[in-house]
């Protein structure tokens, strides 16, 4: 862990917790479990003492969600959760258990099937007062409520000037799955929603940033979009007992350097640290920054990282033409030696 800042000084282990699921013989998904594994544990021994020796407690990432979302129900009683199975069930991925059996069923409200509904009756109770988290079971459902998002909401919100306000959270799991789940469950969805005004956007990849932009977006003014990835679900790391908040609108220095700037965020940061420490063992000296705040971009971190190194590579899941080309755009201007690569997934037309 030697290439991990010291914000993540508490030791980040990835704990298999496949009960109720079935993965089958999928070698890429245990392959990918594997990599992530590598990239944020250190030797068992020096961790295992780290760890011991440190206040505050372990949670998984969906836990740590949970516990944002129970301190957030319990400071106010206008937060509230609604979306399918988020009440007694849980939560597709347990992010909710228990939540209703301690608040009710009014405040953890189980919804039909139907998104473009349940993410409109979560606008109108934000704009009367409450403080609304939708859940959709799988954010690629969530296409099906995107007129809803955009016109009924990020434009509301923004064409009032924020006199409007719209304090709502919508959150959920994404991410290329690879597991049991298909195409349309595992997109990366950034790039649909980051032209909408009027709405911020950030993604969480350890339970500290997890649990942080949790309470921040429900404590937030403006509507925001919080995106999961479901194979960082169950990792494990140590946050603090006191009470702490995540801004919404900082990016996070993972690794300082000086030779490259590579910005990523969600799984992709544990793809990166890998990839840094190969760097490093061939003498390159590479500054990792997990972008975290989605939009609006926190352009003072990285333009004072791209100065420094005048080269930048981004590395996201989505396509090509998603949020990469839009850190692009604002980097053109701070020195580059040359333009920024890209690292994304492949797009390919059929033939």
């Amino acid at each position: 862990m030697a290439t991990i800042s010291s914000r993540e000084e508490s030791e980040l282990l990835v704990v298999r917790s496949d009960a109720g699921v079935n993965p089958g013989p999928n070698a890429r998904a245990r392959r990918a479990d594997q990599l992530i594994t590598n990239a944020v544990a250190t030797k068992a021994d020096a961790a295992a003492a780290s760890t011991a020796s440190k206040p505050g407690h372990e949670l998984l990432l969906f836990e740590a969600l949970r516990e944002g979302l129970d301190e957030e129900m319990a400071r106010d009683p206008t937060v509230c959760v609604m979306g399918e199975d988020v009440g007694h069930y849980g939560g597709s991925y347990k992010v909710t258990k228990g939540l209703a059996d301690k608040y009710g069923d009014l405040r953890v409200l189980d919804t039909p099937i139907a998104e473009n509904s349940f993410t409109g009756n979560g606008y109108g109770a934000a704009m009367t007062g409450l403080r609304p988290i939708i859940e959709g079971m799988n954010m690629g459902f969530l296409l099906l409520a995107f007129n809803q998002i955009s016109n009924n909401c990020g434009m509301l919100h923004y064409t009032s000037g924020g006199q409007f306000k719209i304090p709502v959270v919508i959150r959920g799991p994404g991410g290329g799955v690879g597991r049991q789940l298909g195409a349309e469950h595992s997109q990366r969805l950034e790039s649909y929603f980051q032209s909408i005004p009027g709405i911020q956007m950030v993604a969480c990849s350890t339970p500290y940033n997890a649990k942080g932009l949790m309470k921040a977006a429900i404590r937030s003014d403006n509507p925001v979009i919080l995106f999961e990835h479901v194979l960082l679900y169950n990792l494990k790391e140590r946050i603090p007992d006191e009470e702490y908040v995540c801004s919404l609108e900082e990016a996070e220095m993972v690794r300082p350097g000086e030779h490259v700037t590579i910005l990523t965020y969600s799984r992709m940061r544990y793809h990166v640290m890998q990839a840094a420490k190969t760097l490093v063992n061939k003498g390159y000296d590479p500054e990792v920054i997990d972008i975290r705040s989605l939009k609006p971009f926190d352009l003072h971190t990285i333009g004072n990282s791209v100065k420094k190194t005048h080269r930048v590579l981004i590395v996201e899941e989505c396509m090509r033409t998603g949020c990469a080309d839009s850190i692009c755009c604002n980097t053109r201007g701070s020195d580059v030696v040359q333009p920024a690569q890209i690292v994304t997934a492949v797009e390919e037309l059929c033939q």
